[in-house]
């Protein structure tokens, strides 16, 4: 690929991370749809590990499809294009511990924005289920570039013969 047009591709990328980051900044601390609207008068928080993930699977069904989905399944999906794009932009975050470990770290910032601002809960939940998003969305990246790689090789082989 010519040089021109990897770099529009970084770009592009790097256009896309930042967008990402944009969404869900606004999600995580603007969206009147979840509650963002006003600013809570105490700190909150929860420390116990797996408590909001049992309650929110035994109570999914009083509690709602959406509700459950967007409090179990969106944590996850939030941060898969974080585990994606990373290492996509950038060789050396192309490792599965460094990526699970920023996961982490990025997931830790955003609840402690969460929990000094007053906006949202703190939740050691939501760090599991975040990292576990970043973590599947690096999975998808290496699955993808193992692919693209594997028909790279083929290509150079048919026209070596």
């Amino acid at each position: 690929m010519k040089v021109q047009a990897k770099n529009s591709w970084r770009r592009a990328g790097w256009l896309l991370f930042y967008l990402y980051i944009i969404m869900l900044a606004y999600f995580l601390f603007f969206s009147e749809h979840y509650g963002r609207d006003y600013i809570l008068e105490d700190y909150r928080y929860n420390l116990e590990f797996l408590k909001e993930i049992k309650r929110f699977i035994r109570y999914r069904e009083l509690l709602g499809l959406e509700t459950f989905i967007v409090n179990i399944m969106g944590n996850i999906l939030a941060f898969a294009p974080f585990g994606f794009l990373l290492p996509l932009l950038n060789t050396k975050y192309r490792h599965f511990f460094y990526i699970m470990f920023l996961s982490l770290l990025f997931s830790l910032t955003v609840e402690l924005m969460q929990l000094f601002l007053k906006v949202g809960i703190f939740d050691v939940d939501d760090l599991l289920l975040n990292t576990i998003g970043g973590v599947l969305g690096y999975l998808f990246f290496a699955i993808c570039n193992a692919v693209i790689n594997g028909i790279g090789r083929k290509k150079k082989k048919k026209r070596r013969s």
